[in-house]
């Protein structure tokens, strides 16, 4: 890692780390897409959407880069590979679908709050060192993994998390069958994946 020895070289590696992690989620959306589209076409839907407009962030990313004065470089993000990680773990082994599908809604929404965390604070530094062109495209892709972290957390309210749990009931109405006893009830009542 080069030095840091003030405000704008923290500034310009924490942008080398976005754009990596941009790069690293553009890559795997499709992937998260195809994983959920059978059982869960609405979860595929708002993976595709932000594919694309992932891909708009990083050409804005490239953009505040050329705005700096700086080359458009990635430096590893450890935060992004380990929630991918995550996320490759659960497709191998979920049995599932309901369960995959809540299990890639939640780690999405850990990669929404990375996201936001990160832009939240490159908008207020790109303010403080003066670059007001590059806190404006910062701030558009700011809005956007906002309104994504909504978006998923509206599907999961809604549909995602209740299939699971139902998922769970039958499993659990199945055994009962078998074994002659009484399973416990799932509630119905909704509940936030984040």
């Amino acid at each position: 890692m080069p030095a840091i020895a003030d405000l704008e070289d923290l500034f310009t590696d924490m942008l080398r780390d976005i754009y990596y992690a941009e790069k690293k989620i553009l890559r795997a959306l499709p992937k998260l897409a195809r994983a959920v589209r059978k059982e869960t076409p609405e979860l595929s839907e708002v993976f595709e959407k932000h594919a694309e407009e992932t891909q708009g962030q990083v050409e804005r990313l490239e953009q505040v880069f050329e705005i700096i004065g700086r080359k458009a470089t990635g430096k590893k993000c450890a935060a992004i590979e380990g929630i991918l990680a995550e996320g490759e773990e659960l497709m191998q082994n979920a049995e599932c679908k309901c369960t995959l599908a809540v299990g890639l809604l939640a780690g999405a929404q850990a990669v929404e709050h990375y996201e936001v965390a990160r832009y939240g604070t490159l908008v207020e530094w790109a303010r403080l060192l003066g670059h007001d062109d590059a806190a404006d495209l910062l701030q558009e892709t700011l809005d956007q993994e906002k309104d994504t972290d909504s978006a998923l957390s509206e599907l999961a309210l809604d549909h995602v998390n209740q299939a699971a749990v139902d998922q769970m009931g039958e499993t659990e109405d199945e055994d009962e069958d078998e074994s002659g006893n009484e399973q416990p009830s799932y509630s119905r009542s909704r509940r936030s994946a984040a």
